[in-house]
């Protein structure tokens, strides 16, 4: 299998001159309902490459859309739409239509054949440039110069990381529901790019897990009729590789923060516990020893501890232990079963799948069990995967009814900002990459 990814890429970024003063605009996004930022995105293909420049200008403007951030004017209603890159913009034909950030750009072809992008972020009310920066990379990654600059803008105006150059890998499910095909999808987390890291139709493919340091993936594969096994998958060089042969079943494989191990669930005699197995050594140390079924376990960001479900207690809970499996506490307590602990990256909480009354709940909560907010339910919501910067979900929803199946969908903390993930087919557990670059 050959698969042309990250690798590929080599992108240079320089900073153009930016004035010194602080900006006056800023979204301050620790607000419960935060109202988008008015913000116009111009062509990047006036004076340079139309057809680059237009495309990467729109994938800039959906990225800050769909953060809820920020609100996109549409250039039907600019004023001001010539002018050369680097000419300072009539500041006043943008306050009429009640802009508060501008991005002007240019993309152009450079001799080399590389593409070179830069472009201008302008706080409309002060009249001034807030930061500008410029990157060269091969036509074939134009999308990704897209995203970059889109984390560049969402960083200047927020304080925080963006996330919008990250992939994410997930279940591709097609087929009737009583015999689906089930395929390792890799794709760009606004659902372009979509390519298949697995193919084989005999093979049931479960719990994709990123690396947070390396281009890798660990999942659950299962062919039919056969005992799962835990493969690790470079999606640079296609090489696949055994974790373990375990002889029983295996769910939930997840990786520690530094890469270096994995932490999963083994079932032997009806009952599951939590492993964690060194990488490099592949020995395996047991954490939990119960007669009952402990699976799903999360990492701390820290590597200190590790959040997991089970249901030592009678029904489905989320508990926390040390890395070593020492201090097992109980933190969920509300009315319902909790399932699919996700550390977020920040630390700050943890998100989980909560089924109670017949809905399914994605929520989050603090690492010692308080503050429990529920941020989306429905008919069935599962399996919370948390961006880069600790800000937004993504789940997986089924659709009810004949025909249906399920389909990823992002929610932000506000709860407020849920959206569709577009996938090929139908999608399921999905996993987010660290961000790219």
């Amino acid at each position: 299998m050959r698969l042309f990814l990250t690798a590929a890429v080599s992108l240079v970024a320089a900073l153009l001159a930016t004035a010194p003063a602080r900006a006056l605009i800023e979204i301050d996004i620790t607000q419960a309902n935060i109202q988008p930022m008015p913000i116009a995105v111009t062509d990047f293909g006036a004076g340079g490459d139309p057809q680059f420049g237009q495309q990467i200008s729109q994938v800039i403007a959906a990225d800050l859309q769909r953060s809820g951030l920020f609100k996109p004017v549409d250039p039907a209603a600019f004023i001001e739409t010539a002018g050369g890159f680097d000419a300072v913009p009539n500041f006043g034909s943008w306050r009429v239509i009640n802009v508060q950030a501008l991005v002007t750009g240019r993309v152009t072809k450079q001799p080399d054949g590389r593409l070179k992008a830069e472009f201008r972020l302008w706080d409309v009310f002060a009249g001034q440039q807030i930061t500008g920066q410029q990157y060269f990379a091969n036509p074939d990654n134009w999308r990704r110069i897209a995203h970059i600059i889109a984390d560049a803008i969402y960083e200047r105006l927020t304080g925080e990381k963006g996330y919008f150059d990250t992939r994410i890998v997930f279940v591709d499910e097609t087929g009737p529901k009583d015999a689906r095909v089930r395929r390792l999808g890799l794709m760009d987390q606004d659902g372009a790019n979509v390519r298949y890291l697995t193919n084989d139709p005999q093979e049931i493919i479960r719990n994709p897990r990123f690396s947070p340091s390396r281009q890798e993936i660990t999942y659950v594969s299962q062919p039919i009729g056969q005992t799962p096994r835990v493969y690790l998958l470079n999606i640079e060089t296609g090489q696949r590789e055994v974790v373990g042969d375990f002889p029983a079943m295996t769910f939930a494989p997840r990786f520690s923060p530094d890469g270096q191990r994995v932490v999963l669930s083994l079932e032997q005699g009806g009952n599951a516990n939590i492993y964690v197995m060194d990488l490099g050594s592949r020995r395996t140390t047991r954490l939990t020893n119960t007669p009952s079924i402990d699976t799903s376990p999360s990492f701390a960001p820290d590597g200190r501890q590790i959040v997991f479900e089970s249901d030592r207690g009678g029904s489905q809970q989320l508990y926390v232990m040390n890395a070593d499996g020492t201090n097992q506490q109980r933190i969920s307590f509300g009315n319902g079963a909790y399932a699919t602990p996700v550390w977020s990256p920040r630390g700050d909480l943890i998100a989980f799948t909560k089924r109670s009354g017949g809905r399914f709940s994605i929520g989050v909560m603090r690492p010692d069990g308080s503050g429990e907010r529920i941020l989306t339910e429905g008919y069935h919501n599962e399996g919370p995967t948390w961006a880069p910067n600790g800000r937004v979900l993504m789940f997986f929803r089924d659709v009810p009814g004949v025909g249906g199946g399920p389909q990823l969908w992002t929610v932000d903390l506000t709860g407020y900002n849920e959206q569709r993930v577009p996938t090929p087919a139908f999608g399921s557990d999905p996993a987010w990459s660290p961000l790219l670059n």
